[in-house]
């Protein structure tokens, strides 16, 4: 874009905000650890530092006062919205900024800008709460399924290629005619084996070129043993075995541990005009029981005095998972996907100014930043998700035996070219003839080999 054209947009922007109203945006927002959070006499938290980002960009100046009521908005018995909702339709504020879910009833009472936080509908429980019900097959998921297909294939590669080693080289197989190879096949995948436990299993190769290849692969071993044990420390000193209650449907179908979230909420609301069997009966289970939270300070205390599950939007569980990393733990399906938005009368021409700037922050990074700065904890680093290895982790080993294992065959046939060599020197053959008749006698299995009949044979 050009300059001018530049400055014809910042000059239109600036415009549609003088023209929405006083110099001094009023705004409204509700006290929720990190969003918003009092220090001293004003004000932190993620959305004050959007809104401070967003003025800076459309250049206005804002005053941010707390909701009166505490709430977020829904409509009360005669129709009427309360909350911040509520005093922006009144015009009370100019806009709402706090961690306001994007739904249909509220787009038909106020407009509300490009989402600037994705969330989910998830919950929380006491980590004692949940089985430690681990998989029959836990130990294999530290390595992931093409790891273990690489590692079969170059095991399957190694013993085929010490074996053919041992059959090709004299130095390991002096004479076929006289002698029994002792790397038959069945040993040689034996003896890979044991290499790879760290066990050993003789007798070992005499060649140079099987050692080559039995060195590449006691490194290779011992590099994938190295890995695989330090996978299994991590997950064994980590918090992410397999949970007994992983989903709402394990969650609506026990009914040791309660559950509920805030009393005509977002997440109340979705649970309740959900088409979905799993989802109403949540809804029902909440009503009945009566196991709503005020706010979700009281559910996260629910939760951590144990017996509660509480359900709310999953980037506000997991500050809660990430402060109380030693009590909490996250369900890990993430249901309802909706979007965090600014919230401005109907008709007002902030909303598209709010939803570029926002659209900007994201691209620029500076909304990665602000999650990261106010979901920042310790406990996140520590409690780390041991992944499955994949071989791509390992290239460089994969590669050095593929190395090893030529190295080793192309020593093998140099060492069975200089016998063939010397052998052909010392009965007036060809070199290629006589190579040929000794591959054909190893792989024959020691068959003795014809001799040529002399001249005073012949004469």
């Amino acid at each position: 874009m050009t300059p001018l054209g530049l400055v014809l947009v910042s000059s239109a922007l600036l415009a549609g905000l003088c023209a929405a109203g006083p110099n001094v945006l009023k705004v409204t927002t509700i006290k929720e650890e990190p969003y918003a959070m009092s220090k001293g006499s004003e004000l932190e938290g993620f959305c004050i530092d959007l809104l401070s980002a967003i003025a800076k960009k459309l250049d206005f100046k804002y005053d941010v006062k707390l909701v009166k009521d505490g709430r977020y908005g829904k409509t009360d018995d005669s129709g009427n919205w309360n909350g911040m909702i509520g005093e922006v339709v009144r015009g009370e504020a100019d806009i709402a900024v706090a961690p306001l879910t994007l739904t249909a009833k509220r787009e038909t009472a106020v407009d509300m800008t490009k989402p600037f936080m994705q969330t989910g509908l998830s919950f929380v429980l006491r980590k004692d709460l949940v089985s430690d019900d681990s998989q029959f097959f836990s130990l294999l998921s530290l390595f992931s399924t093409e790891m273990w297909m690489g590692v079969l294939v170059a095991y399957l590669l190694t013993s085929v290629c010490i074996f053919l080693v041992s059959r090709i080289s004299p130095c390991e197989w002096k004479q076929p005619e006289k002698e029994e190879n002792s790397f038959t096949l069945s040993h040689s995948f034996w003896y890979t084996m044991g290499a790879m436990t760290l066990q050993g299993a003789g007798p070992h190769p005499k060649a140079l070129s099987g050692r080559v290849i039995t060195s590449i692969w006691w490194l290779f071993s011992l590099v994938l043993l190295a890995c695989y044990f330090a996978n299994l420390s991590l997950w064994l000193h980590s918090d992410n075995q397999q949970q007994s209650i992983k989903s709402f449907e394990d969650l609506a179908n026990q009914n040791l541990i309660e559950y509920g979230t805030i009393k005509d909420s977002s997440s109340f609301n979705f649970f309740k005009n959900s088409d979905n069997p799993t989802h109403h009966r949540i809804y029902e289970h909440i009503k009945n029981a009566q196991s709503y939270s005020l706010n979700a300070e009281e559910g996260f205390r629910r939760a951590l005095k144990g017996n509660y599950a509480f359900i709310g939007e999953s980037v506000s569980l997991d500050l809660a998972v990430a402060r109380y990393c030693n009590y909490l733990t996250r369900a890990p399906e993430i249901i309802g996907m909706r979007g965090y938005s600014i919230a401005a009368p109907l008709g007002s021409p902030l909303v598209k100014n709010l939803s570029v700037a926002i659209l900007n922050l994201s691209e620029s990074g500076e909304l990665d930043y602000f999650r990261s700065k106010w979901w920042a904890s310790s406990c996140i680093a520590k409690n780390g998700k041991s992944a499955p290895l994949k071989p791509t982790s390992l290239k460089g080993i994969f590669l050095l035996l593929a190395l090893g294992l030529g190295l080793g065959l192309f020593l093998a046939l140099m060492e069975l070219a200089a016998k063939s060599r010397k052998t052909a020197n010392s009965q007036q053959k060809s070199c290629c003839s006589v190579m040929s008749a000794e591959l054909s006698q190893r792989f024959r299995g020691g068959e003795a080999m014809t001799p040529e009949p002399s001249e005073k044979s012949k004469a």
